[in-house]
């Protein structure tokens, strides 16, 4: 096995184990469909949609799923519980796959990418991760604490700097969240630093005033450099199930989301909402997920694989 051979099965070992609690909740609902010979009916069809469901999936895409599968099954192209098992992998990496895009620096400098997203779904520790994994691409960083709300979240950002051995850009609570943002950017551009990661606090989607502050933010960063933000990512706590559609649209329409960060998937058994978001965009643009969350390390954050990603979600 080559290299790039042996690092896409490592990604799919750290998958199967992180998503050990949907990769049940699947495998209760329809059996063990590779061994199982017998002969498909909607009884089969029923039970694989009610557990696609129970990780949430979504009606939406469940429903087109299924569809999907009774296609195959009029075209006479499945025969087995066997062959049900392969089209479902085929039929899951198809709806995933808008989703799967690359997270790209682009030749801005710096280049400025803004967290955004609800309270406690881990937009301080995704900076902290994505901060280890840029670097490891050879790229500089410089951290913005603009989560000048929660005093605890300064302090947090400032440990993943110090351990990150990168600088952070913050000032005393309850300072103005774009004044940190536009002070690091700032500072970037004296220091020739590649990327900027800007924290922000977390905000329910439904509060106008808090979203309308996020909307002030991005254009103070606009000063700096007219396409600035380069990036503005959501971070969503898999957890939250089918609430992940109305805080993309919502955060979308007050700010533009270019991309999603899913954390937390480790200890989620609602990993089908993936399927959800991917689903939901199917008749528009899809914004991507460019990494998901696997656990606490500084290491847990992947490149959203689409394929790695089915395969072991149904792996036996």
């Amino acid at each position: 096995m080559g290299e790039e051979g042996a690092k896409n099965e490592g990604l799919r070992g750290r998958f199967i184990q992180s998503l050990g609690k949907t990769r049940l909740k699947v495998s209760h609902g329809i059996g063990n469909l590779v061994l199982g010979e017998k002969r498909i009916d909607e009884n089969t069809l029923l039970d694989l949609e009610t557990s696609l469901l129970t990780t949430d999936v979504g009606l939406g895409a469940a429903e087109a799923i299924i569809a999907g599968l009774k296609r195959r099954i009029s075209r006479n192209e499945l025969s087995d519980r066997k062959t049900l098992h392969q089209a479902l992998q085929v039929e899951l990496t198809e709806m995933a796959r808008p989703l799967g895009k690359p997270f790209q620096v682009g030749s801005a400098r710096p280049f400025v990418v803004l967290f955004i997203g609800v309270n406690g779904v881990g937009k301080t520790t995704t900076i902290g991760k994505l901060s280890k994994h840029l670097e490891g691409a050879g790229f500089s960083t410089l951290l913005a604490a603009g989560d000048t709300f929660r005093a605890a979240a300064t302090e947090q950002i400032q440990a993943w700097g110090a351990s990150n051995d990168v600088p952070v850009v913050s000032q005393q609570p309850g300072a103005d969240s774009a004044a940190v943002i536009y002070d690091a950017i700032e500072t970037a551009k004296r220091r020739g630093i590649d990327v900027v990661l800007a924290d922000t606090a977390g905000r329910l989607q439904a509060k106008k005033g808090l979203m309308d502050e996020l909307s002030k933010i991005k254009r103070v960063i606009a000063r700096t450099d007219e396409t600035a933000p380069h990036e503005c990512l959501l971070v969503i706590d898999a957890n939250v199930g089918q609430n992940a559609i109305s805080q993309l649209h919502d955060f979308d329409e007050a700010v533009g989301v270019s991309g999603m960060v899913v954390a937390k998937l480790d200890g989620s058994a609602r990993g089908g909402v993936l399927f959800s978001l991917a689903h939901a965009q199917a008749s528009q643009k899809c914004t991507p997920v460019y990494f998901i969350g696997l656990g606490e390390s500084v290491d847990d954050l992947e490149p959203f694989d689409p394929e790695a990603f089915v395969e072991a979600l149904l792996a036996p």
